[in-house]
């Protein structure tokens, strides 16, 4: 029998909690992406849009401090260290390694349990430069995010995997 994943053992628990759990899959989910492979696996552009799975987890990290810093904080991204638009958080240098971008993937999402965990899900953010949004839909919205780049994890892991045959 499969066990099952932590967001079924959760029910009945504050809606929080539930949301932190399925939160939590996923975020778990898109850093596992890059198990087993080579530094080079994890840099290889496969698709038009030049996405990479290591870019997809250094865009995890930066989607994870826009929700849970600078919404919350109202730091500048400036002050925060990540980059002014979205499509510049997948770019890659030639330092970023998988340990690095799992490691800073990790600090990321402890910061922003820190954060949640101290805030109402009514609690409305008023840090972001699109407006004010409350924890609840910060949630719903960052749970949206994952799992649409679980789904592009899955699908250039499963062209990188193939490459290796």
């Amino acid at each position: 029998m499969t066990a099952l994943p932590p967001s079924f053992l959760v029910t009945g628990q504050p809606e929080q909690a539930q949301l932190e759990a399925f939160l939590d899959e996923h975020r778990d989910s898109l850093g596992s992406c890059l198990d087993g492979l080579t530094e080079q696996e994890a840099r290889r552009v496969l698709v038009a849009s030049g996405t990479t799975l290591l870019g997809l987890v250094k865009h995890a990290v930066y989607v994870e401090k826009i929700w849970f810093d600078e919404a919350v904080s109202g730091r500048s991204r400036a002050e925060i260290g990540i980059p002014d638009a979205a499509p510049d958080s997948y770019l890659l240098v030639g330092s970023d390694t998988i340990a690095d971008l799992l490691a800073a993937h990790r600090a990321a999402c402890e910061a922003s349990r820190r954060t949640a965990a101290d805030l109402d899900l009514d609690t409305v953010l008023t840090g972001n430069r699109h407006g004010d949004f409350p924890l609840r839909w910060v949630y719903w919205h960052m749970l949206r995010e994952l799992a649409e780049h679980c789904g592009h994890a899955d699908i250039l892991r499963e062209q990188v995997l193939s490459a290796r045959t």
